[in-house]
């Protein structure tokens, strides 16, 4: 029987059971009024249907079955010092643009282990639309390779495939790259997103919600692949706000399967809590800080402006309030709510007393009391570091952050794939835990979403699988302190 019949099937039969049991329970209610039993015997039935609602309640929802990651080949490892000389010897770069960009990779705290495509290894590189097209199938087709071999799942069983990509947008399309690679049958529902950067990734689980819901017992499972295409980032020019890219990015691919628990009584690993997105596309300062555009001699490249740490600051201002009123619970939202009363009492009072110099910090919610594991953006240590900061959280919150990028470097949206994977080889993800995966990207834009360890705890074993599992006691290693361009 075929994983897709099969799962009807037995969505089917919880859907009968379910109507048995509230037929039954109405029964018994009955029985008991016609027979004229003691009237304790009343709250028999009434209490076995809440029961059910209750479990039916707590089935409703989306779950993550599995997800994988890529551990590209060691050929295309890229070291701190070859990449420094591969930069000397392209011959695109002048001495200014070659002293620039070591100063901000060595500053970054990235390590010698991450990756780059095979195009961009080359002597000129090559950023080719056969090389990007060359570059996808080798993210992709080993990613999901191994998600359909761990979950059981083929990809026959998939209804809507979801596939987040910030600058390459081929024709056919990268949804049609893979649903042609994996046969996937012809009423699959694909989503291409770009342009959204380290953000893409929540949105496209976003996407895949709303499709899962809006067609629960029809589709029964979603996949999100979140990748980046660094051939085609990559800029050989000499504008400075455009040679970021070249330092932060490298390879990385990363799926993930959700299912519709309503409809799929398969187990999942997670379940999804809370999703909240922000964007302030509408301020035009930061809308134009981070955009894809040519330079004065015509060669395109990502400009990435000053003042974006800024932006972000504003960016979250907008965002954690409402994230952190859908997660918090409610005694850490009374302690917040009355150390703020406080924060601008003492404010008041400090201005009057010092004429308007005094200065008071203001309190933070404690995401700890929300979330123990976190995934963050993964935009250079220091930056990492100041994030946490901000966020009110110490060097073992951000560990996962600060080890994916020392690693694998900045991978986009799939970075917060990599940590979550780190936690999980680390063995410290247990069941009741709740993880935060935080993406902001271009537009600029905030996505966060809250995932509940649902699955018994993998122990031990899960730190000798996957990407992390012959390096996760190595990293995060000792890295500079330096301050990163923001």
């Amino acid at each position: 029987m075929e994983m897709a019949h099969r799962d009807h099937l037995l969505a089917a039969v919880h859907r009968v059971l379910g109507v048995a049991v509230l037929i039954l329970c109405l029964v018994a209610e009955l029985l008991v009024l016609v027979f004229r039993r003691h009237a304790a015997l009343y709250l028999l039935p009434v209490c076995a249907m809440m029961t059910h609602l209750w479990r039916s309640g707590r089935r409703a929802g989306i779950g993550l079955v599995d997800f994988a990651y890529l551990k590209p080949p060691r050929r295309l490892r890229v070291t701190i010092p070859g990449l420094l000389e591969h930069l000397r010897l392209i011959g695109c770069f002048d001495d200014g643009s070659v002293e620039f960009m070591s100063r901000v990779v060595e500053d970054s705290g990235m390590g010698d282990e991450t990756y780059f495509p095979p195009s961009l290894h080359y002597l000129p590189p090559s950023a080719a639309h056969a090389d990007a097209v060359q570059e996808a199938g080798m993210l992709f087709f080993p990613t999901l390779d191994e998600l359909f071999a761990k979950t059981g799942v083929p990809p026959s069983a998939v209804g809507a495939l979801v596939v987040n990509c910030s600058g390459f947008g081929p024709a056919p399309s990268l949804t049609a790259i893979i649903a042609n690679r994996y046969r996937m049958p012809s009423d699959v529902k694909t989503f291409n997103l770009s342009g959204m950067g380290c953000a893409a990734g929540i949105v496209g689980v976003d996407v895949a919600r709303g499709v899962l819901k809006a067609h629960a017992g029809a589709i029964d499972y979603a996949v999100v692949v979140s990748a980046e295409i660094v051939t085609i980032g990559w800029y050989r020019g000499r504008d400075p706000t455009k040679l970021l890219l070249n330092c932060f990015f490298r390879t990385g691919c990363a799926a993930a399967l959700l299912s519709n628990t309503v409809s799929v009584p398969a187990p999942v690993k997670y379940r999804l809590v809370a999703l909240k997105r922000t964007t302030i596309a509408a301020d035009d300062r930061g809308y134009n800080l981070a955009v894809r555009e040519e330079d004065d001699e015509g060669i395109t490249g990502f400009t990435i402006g000053r003042g974006l740490g800024r932006v972000f600051r504003d960016l979250l201002r907008a965002h954690l309030p409402a994230f952190g009123a859908s997660i918090l619970p409610w005694h850490e939202k009374i302690r917040y709510a009355a150390a703020l009363m406080r924060f601008h009492r003492r404010r008041r009072s400090s201005r009057k007393l010092q004429g308007g110099a005094g200065h008071v910090e203001a309190p933070k919610p404690n995401f700890l009391a929300a979330a123990s594991h976190f995934c963050l953006p993964s935009s250079g240590m220091p930056n990492i570091r100041r994030l946490a900061e901000g966020l009110g959280l110490g060097e073992r919150e951000a560990e996962a952050a600060l080890a994916t990028f020392q690693r694998f470097g900045n991978q986009s949206a799939s970075s917060l794939w990599y940590q979550l994977g780190y936690h999980e080889a680390r063995g410290r993800v247990r069941r009741g835990d709740r993880v935060w995966q935080l993406g902001m990207g271009t537009g600029p834009k905030a996505s966060s979403a809250l995932w509940e360890r649902v699955a018994a705890d993998a122990g031990a074993a899960a730190a000798d699988e996957g990407p992390w599992g012959d390096c996760v006691l190595r990293y995060p290693a000792r890295a500079p302190c330096g301050a990163a361009f923001a």
